[in-house]
């Protein structure tokens, strides 16, 4: 099919929804590193992660060898409430960049929750149903993976309890508001529910939390409650799993009308869009078969992969969390208030890191202003309001295809649109009323946070 003749919209039908998950690591030479206990030191056991996550996703947690995981039958008919999501050509974007460039993108914001959090939200769910638990708890940060949550367990008829960053909760009522409608009970992180919440305001009284703050508190209130586990929307193994459906549908959509893209583009904060989106292609590249320029975009106010160290941290700002090997800011390094707030994450998904540092990927960061410059002329363009997190991923789609102008090449772009930006309103009010500046943390803050590193080798 030649690229003028291609439908705005591809689709794929039921049937074509995929049927497993692709596990990403089976096909990674150098596998990421183990989660550590942080008492120990030695890799944590299937056992010892049971106690904080249901026993099926610690099994898909540590599977490093199997690439196909079979998609529960419940699982996949959930799935086709909103799936499969469509694959769009920006023709609209295109013109206005007077680009030859092909622009594609992925949209995951047509569900409720406004994002791609459902696809594993529903799935840890419905693992912690099968387990008979009584509910879960979790982090949110922009609010995104809360809502998903609360849906999928209002689905399932399990107790959700969501721990939100304190600057979010503030800023997206409208986001926690759907959340309390699906039944959910949300507390501003750092709170005085936990012990670990009441030491953070402590030593931090002003503090506008942070996604490590929350993961703290939704640990310890999950331990401290029979019947319950806890449950994350982003950077470990199991949820890139999960959204792996992302990236499946994209290459069957592009394959149905025979395009390959040149280069793939995914926000990122802990990993669980970029991860899920590139998955397949990032596959084939690591097997030889097709070669593919992967570029993670990720806030200049919380740079983790282009500023971070490669080193063993803790997930949580608590430190009560496993140890994960990962790109880092330091687990005490809390990012100022900006409006990505699902970007707000000290660190990086292990699997990411892991292919980041060897070579198969690149990243940069951006600036908010600019951020929301790209989702200014997405919206007037395509017509969609984007997340501020998706807006990241836009602005690099547009310098690409600028970067094509100027040297005539048709390249074709795929990037992930993750959600929808209408809980975002209060962000997209400061950038129009002039009031949107730009916070990017010094050396000097980094390198404080970066020293409290625990040592290991």
């Amino acid at each position: 099919m030649k690229n003028n003749e291609i439908p705005y919209k591809i689709y794929l039908s039921e049937d074509e929804l995929p049927q497993n998950w692709y596990n990403l690591r089976a096909d990674m030479k150098v596998k990421p590193a183990p989660l550590l206990n942080p008492g120990t030191g030695q890799p944590l056991s299937a056992d010892e992660l049971s106690a904080v996550f249901c026993r099926e996703l610690v099994e898909q947690e540590l599977d490093n060898d199997t690439p196909l995981v079979p998609i529960p039958k419940e699982i996949r008919d959930f799935y086709k409430m909103y799936r499969p999501s469509p694959l769009v050509r920006a023709y609209c974007l295109e013109q206005e960049l007077d680009t030859p460039a092909h622009i594609y993108y992925k949209f995951e914001g047509n569900n409720t929750s406004g994002s791609h959090k459902l696809n594993s939200a529903i799935a840890q769910a419905y693992y912690a149903k099968k387990q008979g638990l009584k509910g879960v708890t979790t982090e949110t940060g922009a609010g995104q993976w809360g809502t998903a949550l609360s849906m999928a367990c209002a689905y399932l008829k399990l107790d959700c309890q969501v721990y939100m960053v304190k600057v979010s909760y503030e800023q997206k009522p409208f986001r926690r508001e759907v959340m309390r409608t699906y039944g959910a009970k949300v507390t501003p992180s750092p709170s005085n529910t936990t012990a670990v919440g009441r030491k953070i305001l402590e030593e931090f009284p002003n503090t506008t939390g942070s996604l490590g703050c929350a993961i703290s508190e939704a640990v310890e209130a999950a331990a401290a409650q029979p019947g319950y586990r806890y449950v994350l929307g982003s950077v470990l193994n199991q949820v890139l799993l999960h959204q792996s459906v992302i990236g499946l549908e994209a290459k069957a959509a592009l394959d149905k009308v025979g395009v390959k893209p040149d280069i793939v583009i995914g926000c990122a904060g802990g990993g669980s869009n970029l991860g899920g989106l590139i998955a397949p292609f990032m596959g084939e590249k690591l097997r030889g078969e097709q070669d593919y320029r992967i570029i993670a975009v990720e806030p200049a106010s919380c740079p983790s992969f282009t500023r971070g160290v490669f080193a063993y941290d803790f997930c949580d700002t608590g430190m009560i969390c496993p140890l994960a090997k990962m790109y880092t800011l330091g687990s005490s390094f809390i990012p100022s208030a900006n409006h990505a707030g699902g970007l707000r994450f000290h660190g990086m998904s292990p699997v990411l890191s892991q292919l980041y540092h060897d070579g198969y990927m690149e990243a940069r960061a951006v600036e908010q202003t600019s951020v929301f410059r790209a989702a200014e002329q997405f919206a007037r363009c395509e017509g969609i309001l984007p997340a501020p997190e998706s807006s990241h991923a836009i602005r690099a789609a547009i310098d690409e295809a600028l970067a094509c102008r100027e040297t005539g090449e048709e390249k074709t772009i795929l990037f992930g649109l993750t959600g929808t930006g209408y809980f975002d309103l209060v962000a997209y009010q400061k950038y129009n009323d002039g009031e949107m500046s730009d916070s990017i943390p010094t050396d000097e803050d980094l390198a404080r946070s970066i020293a409290a590193l625990p040592k290991i080798g």
